[in-house]
This record gives C-alpha cells, structure tokens and sequence, in this order.
C-alpha cells in the first residue's frame, strides 16, 4: 500500500495510457458489442418513464463508478487497469475500499441501465454471460496474481473487503456489551 507521504505526482503517460485501455475495454463491452449486436441506439431507448430514468441514472452512475477507478488506479497504483500494464501499489483507496472489483460492478450497473432503456433478451443474456466471465477472470487470474505480487497486503485486503459485495463490519464486542449468563 501506498503511504501517503511517499506518493508521487501523477504520471501523465500513465493517465493517457490508462485512458487509453479503458476506452478501449469500456468502450467496447459497455458501448460496440451493445450497440453493434444488441441495437442498444438513442432511437431505440425509451428514456420516459420510471425505468428510463433508472437506466439513464444507471448508466451514469456505473461510469462514474468506472472513471474513479481508472483515476485511483493512475494516482495510488501507478498503473493501469490494462493486465499487461498493471498498478506498481495495490490500490485500496476510492471506490476499492468497499468492494474489490468496482470497475467490473460499474461496467455491470451501465449495462444494465442500458438493458432497462433497450430491453432486448439477447442482451441480458450476453450481460449474464459477461458478467460470468469476469467473475472467472477474477477468480482464476487477477486474485492468484495479487496474492503472488502483493502477498500479506493482499491477504489482509481480501479479509476486509468483499469481491462483489461490500461487507458489513462488525466491531468486536468489549466486556460492556456481552451479558451475564442467566
């Protein structure tokens, strides 16, 4: 983990490279493939209505959610979302503090925001079968990876933070709050 007195200044090649990478990544699982097979166009989305406005909010929230991962990744780790270009520290700050893989779960909220502005079964399909996907590359690749290059850090962080859920924490109980046996 990055100690805050020994962060460098942001690295203006590795911003542009990060932006790079996930324009390229974002802009063609949550933008192409949509468009391209599943006819998610502005013609065709139905932006009134209660479901509308939820995929609209949706889709800006899981970019949001997207663009500050891809900042945390560039300014505490140094690096990149892309494999070949990964972040030098492990990053727990940001979005990272509550669920280890938030820049998947930003993909996921856009994609289904566009799901409910163009309903299409074909597309929930391909967005379950995405989302599976992920999920095996998390669990098969990037988590063996983190343990070998971060070790103990990454341990601990895995103990703290859940993959795709936040966890609630829960502070231990002091001899306050236990009660007397009856």
């Amino acid at each position: 983990m990055t100690d805050p007195q020994k962060r460098r200044g942001i690295s203006w090649w590795v911003a542009l490279r990060a932006f790079v990478w996930s324009i390229a990544f974002a802009g063609t699982v949550v933008g192409y493939i949509p468009w391209r097979f599943f006819g998610v166009t502005p013609s065709r989305a139905r932006p009134a209505g209660p479901s509308g406005v939820a995929g609209l909010l949706a889709v800006a929230v899981g970019t949001a959610l997207m663009l500050a991962c891809i900042a945390e990744f560039v300014v505490s780790g140094q690096g990149t979302p892309a494999p070949m270009d990964p972040p030098r520290e492990l990053v727990v700050r940001g979005p990272y503090r509550f669920v280890r893989n938030p820049m998947y779960l930003g993909a996921m909220l856009a994609l289904l925001g566009e799901l409910s502005l163009v309903y299409s079964r074909a597309f929930a399909v391909y967005i379950l079968s995405w989302f599976a996907c992920i999920h095996l590359v998390v669990v098969l690749y990037e988590e063996p990876r983190l343990r070998r290059v971060f070790g103990g850090p990454y341990e601990r962080y895995t103990a703290d933070v859940g993959r795709w859920w936040p966890r609630v924490r829960r502070t231990p109980a002091t001899p306050s709050d236990e009660r007397p046996p009856r």
